[in-house]
């Protein structure tokens, strides 16, 4: 399963999809694949989640086995094609 969300700085996940995310999560947890795609850095998101017990509990499941790939550098995006 893939979850992309479009995690940004200065914003907070809805209350209402806190829920919905751990439970995506936790359903997945040790049972099947799960890719999250974020510009925002980890260590941020538990002002982004806006409930530190949730974000404790999402990120213990995640990073618990995690693979983690940090990619350094400009953004392809902004370069001129």
């Amino acid at each position: 399963m893939k979850f992309t969300d479009r995690l940004r700085e200065n914003t907070q996940l809805d209350p209402a999809l806190r829920g919905d995310l751990l439970e995506i999560i936790d359903d997945r947890y040790d049972q099947r694949s799960l890719i999250i795609s974020a510009q925002l850095p980890v260590e941020n998101w538990h002002d982004y989640i806006g409930d530190h017990t949730i974000a404790d509990a999402m990120l213990d499941r995640i990073v618990h086995q995690a693979i983690t790939l940090n990619l350094k550098g400009e953004s392809l995006r902004k370069k001129p094609a």
